[in-house]
């Protein structure tokens, strides 16, 4: 598929212009996978089309549902073609179980489970560490209106309990999910960017020592060809079980 220019560029993607349509533009998933706000890097071949495949998936599940994305078509695995946003510098993240950051900042949560899933905000700003932010600081620091931080959160959960229940049918249990959300070109807003294996954590029969996603990569204390190798098989396998949900 043809390119345009290129409009931006992270650690995982590259977003393109779309050669004919202005309001439109393309991801490229690169092969690249990151950890502690991009200290460690290590590039996995093939990783790109993994992520891409994923992305289609979890969108394609999404639109059917009828909440409102960004996600268009994927012509090829490393390619999505979506509606052109200005994105809200902000990952949106619902919990249903306390992990990862929130039990090392809440220990006293442990064995918790939310219900409807918590919603955090973490301003996007790797020099910062993604620092936690409050509603209220988004709405005064005009980052969202009150009324998107609003549907931020109700959407949020509603991405989250369709994705939690797509994934129940495999036996797989959603922990939590990073999102982000995106303005078109007429105001609305939408679920944007990526959804792939580094936006959640899932756990086969609800076990964490079977984990799936990115906190494989996260948690090895040496990363060696064997670790990148394990990391693929496990990308690949989430590439293949979402697949099904097409079904």
């Amino acid at each position: 598929m043809e390119l345009g220019h290129v409009l931006s560029e992270g650690k995982t993607k590259i977003v393109y212009a779309h050669p004919t349509d202005p309001d439109l533009a393309i991801l490229f998933h690169k092969d690249g996978i990151t950890a502690g706000d991009g200290a460690r890097r290590h590039v996995i071949a093939g990783k790109g089309a993994l992520a891409g495949q994923t992305t289609a998936n979890v969108f394609r599940l999404l639109n059917r549902a009828g909440i409102a994305t960004h996600f268009v078509d994927a012509p090829e695995p490393t390619l999505t073609v979506v509606r052109r946003c200005v994105m809200i510098p902000l990952e949106v993240v619902m919990r249903r179980v306390p992990a990862g950051s929130y039990l090392r900042r809440h220990p006293e949560a442990a064995g918790q489970r939310f219900d409807p899933p918590l919603v955090e905000f973490f301003l996007k700003d790797d020099a910062r560490h993604d620092p936690q932010i409050t509603p209220d600081e988004i709405v005064t620091q005009g980052i969202a209106t009150p009324a998107e931080v609003e549907q931020m959160i109700t959407t949020g959960q509603e991405v989250f309990t369709t994705l939690e229940a797509a994934w129940a049918t495999l036996d797989v249990t959603l922990v939590d999910l990073k999102i982000e959300f995106g303005r078109a070109s007429d105001g609305t807003l939408l679920v944007a960017d990526v959804i792939d294996n580094d936006s959640w954590r899932i756990w086969p029969g609800g076990d964490p020592n079977r984990m799936l996603d990115k906190q494989v990569y996260r948690n090895a204390q040496v990363v060696d060809e064997d670790v990148l190798a394990d990391v693929y098989a496990r990308y690949a396998q989430v590439a293949e079980l979402t697949g099904r949900w097409e079904v």
